[in-house]
């Protein structure tokens, strides 16, 4: 079938991952984060899904694209050499491949994402 129904961001169809994403590493607080696949595509290079993170900051290296919608929480990212930027619940962004800098999760966040991998 050409649609896939997803779960809701507060109860997804999926078993969360639990580990932390490959090219982030915890560098201020004990952030956690969980990431719940809800589809991905025959070749693996679309997945999309929720994801939820604790309070703290991680320095990331983005090897994808990304859509993001945030239904929770407050975020500051701050790419490598760049000024922070703030987003918060309802915001809607694309973090592009190759971004590197700090995700510093300020309230807990909840959102759902589009990633496509090169």
């Amino acid at each position: 079938m050409s649609v896939t129904l997803f779960g809701t961001y507060k109860a997804p169809k999926s078993d969360p991952i639990t580990t932390d994403l490959d090219g982030w590493k915890p560098v201020e607080g004990s952030p956690t984060m969980k990431t719940w696949i809800e589809n991905k595509t025959e070749d693996g290079k679309f997945l999309t899904g929720f994801w939820e993170a604790t309070p703290g900051t991680y320095h990331v290296t983005y090897k994808a694209d990304e859509l993001i919608h945030f239904f929770e929480g407050r975020l500051t990212l701050t790419e490598d050499g760049g000024a922070p930027r703030s987003f918060k619940a309802g915001d809607s962004f694309h973090i592009a491949a190759g971004f590197t800098g700090t995700w510093k999760t300020e309230e807990t966040i909840r959102k759902i994402f589009a990633i496509r991998i090169a």
